[in-house]
């Protein structure tokens, strides 16, 4: 279902297409999220620590912008994890302000759980496409989502 909104041809075309992307990502994103089947991590928590599980460690703002999340939201699900023992701050040695999280032991053993069911859910979801659909959506997703 599409915008019930009256304007231009220009207007409805471009509320239109949000509302498919904004659908399909959140339906994706539903689908994938009920396969890892987890009590333990929060979905935020999840991608902070895929974040680190392929690149450890990360500045909180590395973190935030891998993960489109804000500066405070970040810190809340970092401390969280530090609780959990799933992360560690360690405070930069070149910049004192900066801290770098470190994913943990602990942290890399539920990861080596979760992501190949995370990975598999994501590969079952984006079977639909072909190859060359894969490339056209990267591409397109790409244009929309830089700033000008």
């Amino acid at each position: 279902m599409g915008t019930k909104y009256k304007g231009t041809k220009k207007e409805v075309n471009a509320l239109n297409s949000l509302i498919k992307i904004t659908r399909a990502a959140d339906s994706i994103r539903s689908r994938v999220q009920s396969t890892i089947g987890t009590t333990e991590i929060t979905e935020s928590q999840f991608y902070v620590l895929d974040a680190l599980y392929h690149a450890s460690p990360l500045t909180q703002k590395n973190i935030g912008e891998k993960v489109f999340r804000s500066g405070g939201n970040i810190t809340l699900v970092i401390d969280n994890l530090e609780k959990q023992g799933y992360v560690l701050r360690v405070r930069g040695k070149e910049d004192r302000r900066y801290f770098n999280i470190h994913l943990t032991k602990a942290g890399r053993k539920i990861m080596d759980r979760l992501f190949p069911k995370f990975l598999k859910a994501v590969i079952d979801e984006m079977n639909r496409l072909s190859d060359e659909e894969h490339k056209e959506l990267q591409r397109l997703s790409k244009k929309i989502g830089l700033k000008s």
